[in-house]
């Protein structure tokens, strides 16, 4: 079992690191000439776009790694290092990830559906990661864990939204497809989320479990 979770561990951290260094190489350079934001040109005109565009892939990077770490025992064990990647976490969530994802949600033109699935999982992620914030500062670790394990895993959808955009183009009909956008924008969150009321069922002892 254990090493089916590190499996898991190292797969997961492949496709992180993955989408990380991707948005990095491009979108840093801030040339804003890249096929996505060509496509939001009448989007990027109106002056907000952009600047929300810029602190989402930004905070979402900091936070994907230093969310993804805290799951490391190594890293739980270390008081200090837990402590300082959690606000570093909560911070770039609250600050900049989920306010520029609020911001990019007005401007999606995929349908009403595509429009509820993001707020709502935005939302979400706001809520869980303020209430584990909550929850550590009245010291409810159990509750803390379990709430973090939450927004993390809404936060994964960065992940699995670009695996199930690959998927559905490389083996289906892409994402102009009737109704195909609106499948990867649910499956793309949810199912992260119902794995993790499963994890936090099954674990009574409820610290990470991997090296």
């Amino acid at each position: 079992m254990k090493i089916a979770v590190r499996l898991v561990w190292y797969f997961a951290f492949f496709w992180v690191i993955v989408l990380c260094l991707g948005t990095f190489l491009q979108y840093f350079d801030f040339k804003n000439d890249s096929h996505f934001l060509q496509i939001k040109q009448a989007a990027v005109k109106t002056g907000w776009y952009l600047p929300a565009f810029y602190f989402h892939i930004i905070g979402s990077s900091i936070i994907l790694l230093a969310g993804f770490f805290q799951f490391s025992k190594k890293v739980y064990n270390n008081k200090a290092l837990h402590k300082a990647l959690g606000k570093l976490y909560v911070f770039g969530v609250l600050f900049f990830a989920a306010p520029g994802a609020y911001v990019m949600t007005l401007f999606i033109n995929r349908g009403n559906w595509v429009f509820a699935s993001f707020f709502l999982q935005n939302t979400l992620w706001v809520g869980f990661t303020l209430s584990a914030w909550l929850l550590i500062k009245n010291g409810k670790v159990t509750d803390h864990v379990k709430m973090m394990r939450r927004s993390y895993s809404l936060a994964f959808a960065a992940v699995t939204l670009r695996l199930y955009i690959w998927l559905f183009t490389v083996f289906g009909n892409g994402v102009g497809f009737e109704n195909n956008y609106i499948i990867i924008a649910f499956i793309s969150w949810v199912p992260n989320l119902l794995l993790v009321e499963v994890i936090n069922y099954y674990d009574k002892g409820m610290v990470p479990s991997t090296t």
